[in-house]
C-alpha cells in the first residue's frame, strides 16, 4: 500500500470563482486514496492563502516535507492548488523526486508514480524552460532596439538626460565632458581611484548630485563604453 499526503488550498478569490471548497478538494483527494489503495497519512491546507509564492504557506511546507520524509505521494486537486508559477511547480516537483516521492495532480491527470505521468511532469518542465528562454531573448532583443535608438534602457546613463517624451535620452553636455575627461585619464594609465579624485578636484558631479567621486561610478563609466 502506498502513501498520501494531501494538500488542499483556497483563497477568498477562488472560493468566490471556482467553488473548489477545502472540503471539496479532501473528498477528490480521499476518493482517489480508495481507488488507488493509498493510505492518507495526512491532510494540509492553506486557507486564505494566495498560490502565488511557494515559501509562504507553511500548510504546503508541512505537505512536502512530509512527503519527502515518508517517500509518499503528495496530492492535490489540481496544480493551480500546489502553485500559481511554473518553476514553482518544477521545483517542487524536483525535490519530492530526490527525496524519492511522487506528486499527483488530479484535474491534469500528472501522475509521476507511472512513466507516462514523469513524462508529462518532464514535458513540463522542458516548456517552462523554452518559455523563459523565449522571454529571455524578446527582452535582449527589445533592449538592444531601444540603445540603438538611443532609448531609455532601465535606469538614465551618465552622460545623458531623459527627453520630455519620457522614452529618448538626450546628451547632457556637462556630464559628456566628464566622460571624456575620463577616458583621456584611462588612457593615461592612471588609476580609478586617481581619476575619480581628478573628477572631484574639478568639481563635475554625478548623476546623483554628489561632489565627491568614487572608484565604482568609474568604473561603471568605462565599463558602459566598453559595452
Amino acid at each position: 500500500m502506498t502513501k498520501t499526503v494531501a494538500y488542499i488550498r483556497v483563497s477568498t478569490e477562488d472560493q468566490a470563482t471556482d467553488g473548489v471548497s477545502l472540503a471539496a478538494q479532501r473528498a477528490k483527494i480521499e476518493a482517489w486514496c480508495v481507488v488507488n489503495d493509498s493510505e492518507l497519512l495526512e491532510v494540509h491546507s492553506d486557507a486564505g492563502i494566495s498560490g502565488g509564492r511557494a515559501d509562504n504557506r507553511p500548510g504546503l511546507q508541512a505537505a512536502i516535507e512530509t512527503a519527502c520524509k515518508q517517500k509518499a505521494v503528495l496530492v492535490v486537486y489540481s496544480l493551480s492548488r500546489l502553485a500559481r508559477s511554473t518553476k514553482d511547480t518544477i521545483l517542487i516537483g524536483e525535490k519530492l523526486d530526490k527525496a524519492g516521492a511522487d506528486l499527483v495532480s488530479l484535474s491534469e491527470k500528472i501522475d509521476t508514480t507511472s512513466a507516462a505521468g514523469k513524462m508529462v511532469f518532464r514535458m513540463l518542465a522542458v516548456m517552462a524552460e523554452f518559455e523563459k528562454d523565449q522571454i529571455s531573448e524578446r527582452t535582449k532583443f527589445a533592449m538592444a532596439h531601444k540603445k540603438s535608438k538611443s532609448e531609455r534602457v532601465g535606469t538614465i546613463p551618465y552622460g545623458y538626460d531623459l527627453a520630455i517624451d519620457g522614452v529618448a535620452l538626450i546628451k547632457n553636455t556637462n556630464e559628456q565632458s566628464a566622460i571624456e575627461l575620463v577616458n583621456e585619464l584611462n588612457s593615461r594609465g592612471m588609476s580609478l581611484r586617481e581619476i575619480a579624485d581628478e573628477l572631484t578636484a574639478r568639481g563635475y558631479l554625478t548623476k546623483k548630485g554628489k561632489d565627491r567621486w568614487n572608484h565604482m561610478t568609474v568604473k561603471n563609466i568605462l565599463n558602459r563604453k566598453a559595452s
